[in-house]
């Protein structure tokens, strides 16, 4: 359901007509208060209601809806992990909202590491063009060289190098890391965590078997030619990873979370107040979720077939 003040409950209504109900032979089911979808002339079947209750006004949040908006999550995840559902496609939240009522999370990647006892959550945005992972996602830019360190490069490349064989089934995939400094350091004279931190991380990677280019200036790695040399690139810190994949997939990009026991993807969008309940909100990403989320989904299922 995601945050009912906003876009959210628009484009799932919307992406739920569009694909008349179904993603393959799979069915979908909107997760949430039903009578937040009460303009949007759902049959009855495709909910499966949450106990706590909603009222969507669009455009104003009210922090009244923040126990109904995490029981969505909850329940939704526990569908999942049960083998009732095939995957798991959020819509935005807000964080805000949801903090002012105690919600001791960041947002929804951590919240589903938590509910899944996951050792590390890693978004992936992807479109047609690129995936990309920041390593760092939503902290201030100055607290980005303390957490560029080894072990989570390591740790991190490794998680999405696995998603990319199993759940996007891509044979031997090929990773590209980004420099933290311009110019990927200079030769240590723009900085020194590409030669003290970066650099390391990529040859023990490599010494495992594993494809790792870089690191790499992030001014030239993502233009069509670059891009050919790899399936995915690690960023080390949000605008470096979310400016290119926007601009390139603005429409159709996904959220995916890696290293869950689950499938979650998400639309690469927000909650968009400023045009919520007037029309104008566009469901293309969140077709490009679910279509991803069920491409995940077989491609895990064929994996675990004998």
């Amino acid at each position: 359901m995601g945050e009912p003040a906003g876009i959210g409950p628009e484009v799932a209504a919307a992406a739920f007509l569009a694909l008349g109900g179904t993603v393959g032979p799979r069915a979908l089911k909107i997760v949430g208060d039903p009578a937040v979808f009460a303009d949007f002339a759902l049959p009855a079947e495709a909910f499966v209601a949450t106990e706590a209750k909603a009222a969507r006004a669009p455009g104003k949040p009210d922090s009244a809806n923040a126990a109904a908006t995490v029981e969505a999550i909850a329940k939704a995840v526990a569908l999942c992990r049960e083998g009732r559902a095939g995957g798991l496609v959020t819509a935005p939240i807000n964080k805000h909202v949801l903090m002012r009522t105690g919600f001791p999370f960041p947002g929804h990647t951590d919240y589903l590491q938590h509910l899944t006892g996951a050792r590390r959550a890693v978004m992936m945005l992807a479109g047609p063009a690129l995936r990309v992972v920041p390593l760092t996602v939503h902290v201030p830019l100055a607290d980005v060289p303390g957490l560029v360190t080894a072990a989570a490069l390591i740790e991190t490349a490794e998680i999405t190098l696995d998603a990319l064989e199993h759940d996007f089934g891509i044979a031997g995939p090929r990773l590209a890391v980004a420099g933290l400094n311009p110019h990927a350091g200079e030769n240590g004279a723009l900085g020194p965590e590409e030669e003290a931190v970066i650099a390391p991380a990529i040859a023990a990677l490599a010494a495992r078997g594993r494809r790792v280019l870089g690191p790499l200036p992030s001014d030239t790695m993502f233009h069509a030619e670059a891009r050919a040399r790899y399936d995915a690139a690690l960023c080390m810190y949000h605008d470096q990873a979310l400016i290119p994949i926007k601009t390139l997939s603005f429409w159709d990009g996904v959220n995916v979370t890696l290293g869950l026991p689950i499938v979650r993807t998400s639309p690469d969008h927000g909650t968009a107040f400023e045009i919520a309940g007037q029309g104008k909100a566009d469901h293309r990403s969140m077709i490009a979720a679910i279509k991803m989320a069920a491409e995940i989904a077989d491609a895990r299922a064929g994996a675990a077939r004998p």
